[in-house]
């Protein structure tokens, strides 16, 4: 069973253009990795998937759990399951990170964290940044372990990750990876993971890849067979495979 589908999209910022005939299907507990150079509409994907309003839908239609969400609002698509996990996640003063946890998971401010999120925050090495401003004076690493927090803390059913491997150090980068891992193998939980070196790859285990180059799906198949192939023949060697005719299927 399909979580999310991606039916023939074409997307545009301001009239113009970044996306076109966009098809791609996430199952129920997959996890798919989608490679891409700089530039290339990675980022435009998970927005247009999450409803930001500026990435209009100009052409095809977005089903999350058998619904149409393709003109659907923000709050309501993430009713239905969908977090995302953004690349550069922005500071928030005068919220505490404490605080936001707690309304992530559906709770007002002023209750107490449970013991499962006391843990989870424990497991991201965050304790001593619960009472201060989210993101304020973070590294990048503690951004991006705070951002998956509080991701998983809202339990979606599907995560649209926009490159959690970019800018982190070793540590922080192994683990996150983890506990995206074992997220999503204790809540039969599925995946959307844009990357752009695939160093995720380690220790995620994704069943598919997509690689977009100039807003098109050019190749999908295997993601370690994939990978390799793009870190010795580069990107466009992908768009020559499929001229080629040479596109491999999930």
């Amino acid at each position: 069973m399909n979580i999310l589908e991606i039916k023939n999209i074409s997307v545009e910022i301001n009239g113009k253009r970044i996306l076109q005939d966009i098809n791609l299907s996430v199952h129920k507990g997959e996890t798919v990795l989608f490679f891409g150079p700089n530039g290339s509409g990675k980022t435009t994907l998970l927005m247009t998937i999450a409803g930001i309003p500026e990435y209009e839908v100009v052409d095809g239609e977005i089903i999350l759990n058998g619904k149409n969400i393709t003109s659907m609002d923000v709050d309501k698509r993430v009713k239905l399951g969908l977090g995302i996990g953004f690349q550069a996640p922005p500071e928030i003063v005068g919220v505490k990170l404490g605080d936001m946890i707690k309304i992530c998971s559906g709770k007002r401010p002023d209750d107490e964290l449970s013991e499962e999120e006391l843990r989870l925050i424990e497991k991201f090495e965050l304790k001593e940044f619960i009472n201060r401003d989210v993101n304020l004076g973070f590294s990048g690493g503690e951004k991006k372990r705070a951002e998956i927090l509080q991701l998983l803390a809202m339990k979606p059913k599907i995560l649209l990750l926009d490159e959690p491997d970019s800018g982190v150090d070793v540590e922080s980068l192994r683990l996150i990876g983890k506990e995206i891992q074992k997220y999503l193998d204790e809540n039969d939980a599925s995946a959307l993971i844009i990357t752009h070196h695939g160093d995720i790859s380690e220790y995620v285990n994704a069943e598919c890849a997509y690689v977009v180059v100039d807003g098109r799906i050019w190749c999908s198949g295997n993601p370690e067979r994939i990978h390799k192939n793009i870190l010795k023949n580069g990107y466009r060697s992908c768009v020559k495979c499929q001229l080629r005719h040479q596109m491999e299927e999930c």
